[in-house]
């Protein structure tokens, strides 16, 4: 999924091409922000067959005053209401539980379907920043 077309188009080139990297990834990604924060990402499966389809969950970066949304899916299973399914329940655990009252999600404009889901799941839109050189939308939940 890291590698797939759209996740390097409108996230990031993870460069995980191997086992290893792949290892480095979890270690120095979502496991660590596990350990620091007490949020990160999650593997979104499906219920019935536990065929894993993507990762959603909150995130903190540096570079935003509050954590924020993450997810991707592998595209097979993109635009089947799963993205938003994850969505939602990562917003009203993680804030639950790590009582959060804002969250922040980052966006690039031509990325219709992420705009779309954000603001279907409760998202306002906030404004345009730079992220990473690249202008984002910058969408908040308040809970």
């Amino acid at each position: 999924m890291l590698n797939e077309e759209s996740f390097i188009r409108y996230i990031v080139d993870k460069k995980v091409r191997t086992q290893e990297d792949a290892i480095n990834y979890l270690q120095h990604g979502p496991i660590a922000s596990y350990e620091k924060y007490g949020f990160g990402l999650n593997l979104v499966y499906l219920k019935s067959t536990g065929t894993p389809i993507g990762m959603c969950g909150v995130l903190k970066r540096d570079e935003l005053e509050y954590p924020d949304l993450g997810y991707a899916f592998l595209a097979e299973f993109v635009g089947k209401g799963y993205a938003s399914e994850a969505a939602e329940k990562t917003l009203n655990v993680t804030m639950d539980t790590c009582s959060l009252k804002t969250v922040f999600a980052v966006t690039l404009p031509d990325n219709l379907r992420s705009n779309a889901l954000l603001k279907n799941v409760g998202f306002s839109f906030k404004d345009t920043m730079e992220l990473y050189g690249a202008l984002n939308n910058r969408y908040e939940f308040h809970k």
